[in-house]
């Protein structure tokens, strides 16, 4: 049976409801790759007992990635203990932490011939550091099995522990990555158990760090043109240098919906006024996501 292309699942995380493209713009339906390649790399992820966000969050680029042998590891379990109203990884009570998945993540990166490996995780309040010991271990886990790969870690606040920040940042990635998600007036509505201060005076201690620091912007939500150059001027303050922006698409019925489909043609503005706010490098784009091609924009920056 031939390996015909396959189209990301951009439908129902738009709308929560599959098979109805029509609520779609054309610009948000594309052909991503191969299945079996996609499925090979989904197998092998699987077989080192691993989540990855590409499937918790449901992100449209998954077939794209998968078939490149890429994926971002989501360490720390499958559950969140947060609920924030953009996003599809399951909320509820956590696991256990398990002490030799840094390890497994590190072969797992082998085994795929990752140079560049992107780790993240769902937030785990339950924790006394919020997972911030575990973070480390797997960067370290990751350097020790690839000693030429480069590192990016994209965590959660810590609730704005100093401490549990520094614990990660002590451990050397070559990338720190926080999202402040969406705009200010709208954090209470899509980030309910977060803060906006809180995310920037994580992203202003990671600043001073060797690590470039790295924010992510989700568009569509109902915010104005005004409040996104608003927030890329707080990130530019905050010492943000990398900064990634893309559509939201609504992941189920419960939550938040789309206020509005951004054309292709806007995220080319948002580029412009990065550079106004100081930003080095810019990544725009629909599908633009946290971890999207990470490598590549990394590379944009080094080149700046």
């Amino acid at each position: 049976m031939p390996d015909e292309p396959t189209y990301h699942d951009s439908t129902v995380a738009a709308t929560g409801e599959a098979g109805d493209a029509r609520r779609l713009p054309p610009w948000l339906r594309v052909k991503t790759g191969k299945a079996r390649q996609s499925r090979a790399t989904h197998d092998l992820v699987a077989a080192y007992g691993l989540h990855t966000v590409c499937e918790g969050a449901r992100c449209p680029n998954i077939g794209e990635c998968y078939c490149q042998k890429t994926a971002t590891f989501m360490v720390m379990g499958a559950r969140c203990t947060r609920d924030c109203r953009f996003c599809a990884v399951e909320h509820g009570t956590p696991c256990s932490l398990e002490p030799d998945e840094p390890q497994r993540v590190a072969a797992a990166s082998a085994a795929l011939g990752l140079r560049y490996v992107v780790v993240t995780s769902v937030t785990r309040d339950d924790l006394p550091d919020g997972g911030a010991s575990h973070f480390a271990a797997t960067i370290h886990a990751v350097r020790e099995t690839l000693p030429h790969a480069k590192v990016e870690v994209l965590t959660p606040d810590f609730r704005g522990d100093e401490t549990c920040l520094h614990t990660v940042l002590q451990a050397g990635p070559d990338v720190f990555n926080h999202n402040v998600e969406t705009v200010r007036r709208l954090q209470a509505r899509v980030r309910p158990q977060a803060s906006y201060e809180t995310s920037l005076e994580v992203l202003r201690r990671a600043s001073a760090a060797p690590a470039p620091v790295k924010s992510g912007l989700m568009v569509g939500l109902g915010e104005t043109g005004d409040e996104i150059r608003a927030t890329m001027d707080d990130l530019a303050q905050a010492g943000v240098v990398l900064l990634t922006i893309g559509q939201y698409l609504r992941p189920t019925r419960r939550h938040v919906p789309v206020a509005r489909y951004v054309p292709p043609e806007e995220f080319g503005q948002y580029v412009e006024w990065g550079k106004d706010a100081g930003i080095a490098h810019v990544f725009a784009g629909p599908f633009v996501r946290s971890s999207y091609r990470a490598a590549e924009a990394a590379a944009a920056l080094e080149r700046r």
